[in-house]
């Protein structure tokens, strides 16, 4: 075949078309990037002159075009022969637009491709008809099939190499067939190409007039959009909260991007895992100013109602929608990506849209060698380029939904030692629980080295009864002077208090969590010591900042039998979690209002200022 392929093009006078994603697949040098290339020059969805400028740097280098070279940006790409990252790049046929996404083949480079597949509608998978069907080829059909891509055919590729012989497709064709039935792919069509010469891409190949199917730009056009993610039920993951900087403006912009679902002005909302929930005051977007209504795609700032705070990481939905769970439990399907295995006990960083949470490895119920399909059960890690059926659980509850309902909100990667590690989607979610935290206080008061005064005799010498006093509150509210005044009255009353001050924790305790460790490991190392404290009979006051309710409810655990008591100062942060006292502001009057309380629920007996 010649070049004159090129000079087809594909155009449509619509301005309004639909769009599709779809992601090309394959081991490395099986021709991806040149298939790409092909599709763009192919359909005139090339910037005018690019094809001639490549075309002309080749012949000033000495080197022979080739189309792979369209997408070749990076200079260590073109160094190093492979594509190393996910390419976004447009084509158009008169029936849709298409986003097609050249995901790296290389297995070095697998992590690259899970987040170049998680947008994918369907996929391309090229094979070399020469090599054959390699063992990347099988991960690369496992892990379409993982993701929930459905929609897919398989590009035999370099067919002009192979002499365009029929038997040379159909062993490729039959090898992989029998591999995908057995993990449930079944591929739309399986397409004789050659990338390089253009058979069977944009036109049909003279030389195969034994091949009767689609093309793939036929093939392509065939391809039923999924749901528009508009029709799905809201979801907006939080990235982060702005506050109005007008004086006496104390509006707060939730931003974020809305991956599925509508949002208007006067909807009722829910912030999840916090449950708070309040009215959409206005939605803004760039570069109009506000709205009535915004929906999947769009990025949108949105004020609330009632001033609740929430969190980034939070993910928004409408209270009259079906919801995702709220869980530190997830049931899911793994694939591992590290030269170090996945282990149970060890801190790992799970990354689901816009929230991160500590996660753990709790069980490994089944691995699957994705070249093989090979089954092993009870193991305890989960080796490189295994996948695995698995249980993960966190330190803190994360909102997500099963990924076969909405993807963007159920697929997921694990972070560890500021690295990729795997990636994967979640099959289903518990509701969410303090199992992580139960288990090791379990563990931790089977092992407890009692002591021989027991709480009732350190309560009956001290006329007091042990209690961890959390003064919470929004940032840079001035909670410490009254967790300080506390102490001092209760000292001077001859009581046994100790204010656990936040900078003492920072630059103590944990000094190290820079390296270790974020919110979650701070909050249990406070509650260890606070459960150190109640023990030897102390009242300890501690002050957080914009604490919800679970980490309020991981403290209540850490400290038992120790009691809790929760005072609020300014805004409510809490959720559903009602505190014991709630405070306007710090003034001599919350000092009395606290002594009050103490006094109320019996930890101070016969107290007097």
């Amino acid at each position: 075949m010649t070049d004159s392929k090129s000079e087809v093009r594909i155009r449509t006078s619509e301005t309004d078309r639909e769009q599709m994603d779809i992601v090309v697949i394959g081991h490395v040098d099986h021709g991806k990037s040149t298939l790409v290339g092909r599709l763009l020059a192919d359909t005139g969805s090339l910037p005018e002159g690019k094809l001639e400028q490549v075309k002309q740097a080749c012949h000033r280098n000495a080197k022979p075009f080739e189309y792979a070279f369209l997408l070749d940006a990076l200079k260590d790409e073109q160094a190093q022969g492979i594509t190393i990252d996910s390419a976004r790049c447009f084509f158009h046929t008169a029936r849709r637009e298409y986003i097609i996404i050249d995901a790296p083949g290389h297995i070095e480079f697998l992590k690259n491709m899970i987040s170049g597949a998680a947008r994918a509608e369907a996929g391309l998978l090229v094979i070399d008809v020469a090599e054959g069907v390699q063992e990347n080829s099988r991960r690369h059909g496992y892990l379409m099939s993982m993701l929930g891509i459905r929609q897919i055919a398989v590009c035999v590729n370099k067919m002009d190499m192979a002499g365009y012989r029929q038997e040379a497709f159909t062993a490729v064709r039959d090898e992989y067939a029998s591999f995908l039935v057995k993990i449930g792919l079944e591929p739309l069509a399986f397409i004789p190409i050659s990338a390089r010469e253009g058979d069977n891409v944009a036109l049909r190949s003279e030389p195969m007039s034994w091949y009767a199917g689609p093309t793939i730009l036929e093939l392509l056009d065939r391809l039923e959009k999924e749901p528009a993610p508009v029709d799905k039920p809201l979801r907006l993951p939080v990235q982060d909260i702005y506050k109005f900087t007008e004086e006496g403006d104390d509006r707060r912009i939730v931003a974020g991007r809305i991956v599925t679902g509508q949002l208007h002005v006067g909807d009722e909302v829910v912030f999840l895992p916090s449950e708070k929930r309040t009215r959409v005051r206005s939605v803004e977007t760039f570069p109009r100013s506000e709205k009535r209504e915004a929906q999947a795609g769009e990025s949108a700032g949105v004020t609330l109602q009632t001033q609740i705070y929430i969190k980034p990481g939070e993910l928004m939905v409408r209270a009259d929608e079906p919801r995702p769970h709220a869980s530190t439990k997830l049931e899911a399907n793994l694939f591992w990506l590290s030269p170090n295995p996945m282990v149970m006990g060890k801190r790992y960083k799970l990354k689901l849209h816009a929230t991160r949470a500590a996660a753990y490895l709790t069980q490994v119920h089944a691995v699957i060698d994705a070249s093989n399909l090979s089954t092993v059960a009870n193991r305890r890690q989960i080796e490189r380029h295994d996948v695995a059926h698995v249980t993960l659980e966190t330190l803190k509850p994360v909102a997500c939904d099963p990924a076969l309902e909405i993807p963007q909100t159920g697929r997921f990667v694990i972070i560890d030692d500021y690295e990729i590690a795997g990636g994967g989607v979640v099959l289903s979610a518990e509701e969410a629980s303090n199992t992580l935290v139960l288990e090791h206080v379990r563990q931790r008061d089977k092992a407890w080295v009692r002591s021989g005064i027991s709480p009732e005799a350190r309560a009956s010498r001290h006329n007091q009864r042990p209690a961890l006093v959390v003064i919470c509150g929004p940032q840079g509210g001035d909670m410490e002077s009254l967790g300080r005044a506390i102490e001092e009255h209760l000292h001077n009353a001859g009581r046994l208090a100790y204010y656990l001050g936040l900078s003492n924790q920072l630059l103590g305790l944990n000094a190290d969590l820079n390296v270790l460790g974020g919110r979650e490991e701070f909050l249990r190392r406070l509650g260890e010591t606070a459960h150190l404290f109640t023990d030897a009979g102390l009242i300890v006051i501690a002050t957080i900042a914009d604490l919800d309710d679970f980490e309020l409810q991981t403290l209540d655990t850490l400290n038992r039998p120790g009691e809790l008591v929760v005072v609020n100062v300014g805004e409510i942060q809490l959720g559903r979690r009602k505190p014991d006292l709630v405070l306007d502001t710090v003034d001599p009057n919350a000092l009395l209002a606290l002594q009050s309380l103490l006094q109320e629920k019996q930890y101070i007996q016969d107290y007097q200022i």
